[in-house]
């Protein structure tokens, strides 16, 4: 995919391939099946499935497919009682060890030391959004498919939703590898974790954009939350015996009675350029 989000015209054909294999993936992440049998989902060759995958999302179907699982492995650690091993059966690993291993490549930690340690119902690799990968760039589009939490937002009205956005993560991914994007990623997304309560949902929106959807209406308690991770900011994490720089930026919006999707992402978008023009929390009045 080149930089404005195109697919160039020997791709279009090719984006049907991607939707059919998203959604057989989605649907069937706690089922045993192979890539062959995505291909044979999506009515092509393997080659051509993994190759149109990869143009698309800039990874590879296997790690689309493990972000998944271990993204909603996280939630049933969270939200179950399940044990770990109970979890890593359901998602297809046969051993606590080699579930253990991957979860540990995703989230930094082991499944026990993410049960004791994050908080609330954290989703850091929601499912796709084919709407932004296909043609043109639509604005207000996220990367991410949030639709399940649009139906949650709508019974918030008149709370706040706190969006950041990773500052400089392109630059990151560029000169250092995807690798260190997804270090910082994941430290950006603990730190707004850590700073969330017990109730509230941490969504990531698009690749460097996150909520805390506060289900709070107190302003002076939801900037609280906000300062206390952009007090991080400029704080390295290790990387490849080095470090990376992680920090943020911060947009405030409150979800209206009557609340469209269009709208929010408008909203959500609004703030944040405000949030990187100021350099300071913004509400969207």
């Amino acid at each position: 995919m080149n930089e404005n989000h195109e697919i160039v015209p020997e791709f279009r054909n090719g984006f049907a391939v991607f939707v059919a294999a998203l959604d057989f993936i989605e649907l069937n992440l706690t089922e045993d099946f192979s890539q062959e049998d995505i291909a044979s989902a999506a009515y092509c060759s393997l080659s051509t499935l993994q190759k149109t995958w990869k143009y698309v999302t800039h990874m590879s179907i296997k790690e689309y497919i493990s972000k998944r699982r271990m993204t909603l492995a996280s939630r049933e650690l969270q939200n179950s009682e399940l044990s770990v091993l109970d979890i890593a059966m359901k998602y297809g690993y046969n051993s606590h060890e080699v579930f253990t291993r991957a979860f540990k490549k995703i989230w930094g930690v082991s499944p026990s030391s993410f049960r004791r340690e994050w908080k609330g119902s954290p989703v850091l690799y929601p499912r796709l959004n084919p709407e932004y990968l296909e043609g043109a760039r639509i604005m207000n589009v996220k990367k991410f498919d949030i639709r399940e939490f649009y139906d949650y937002l709508r019974g918030q009205a008149g709370t706040y939703v706190l969006c950041f956005d990773i500052m400089h993560l392109m630059p990151i991914n560029d000169n250092l590898g995807r690798e260190a994007g997804d270090k910082v990623i994941l430290e950006a997304f603990r730190r707004i974790n850590e700073a969330a309560e017990e109730n509230m949902i941490c969504l990531r929106m698009g690749g460097d954009e996150f909520v805390i959807i506060t289900e709070s209406d107190d302003a002076e308690k939801v900037t609280a939350i906000a300062e206390k991770v952009l007090e991080q900011n400029g704080n390295e994490v290790p990387y490849n015996g080095g470090t990376v720089g992680t920090s943020l930026c911060c947009g405030v919006i409150k979800i209206d009675e009557h609340l469209k999707y269009s709208v929010m992402c408008e909203d959500f978008d609004k703030a944040l350029d405000r949030a990187r023009a100021s350099g300071k929390i913004e509400f969207l009045s």
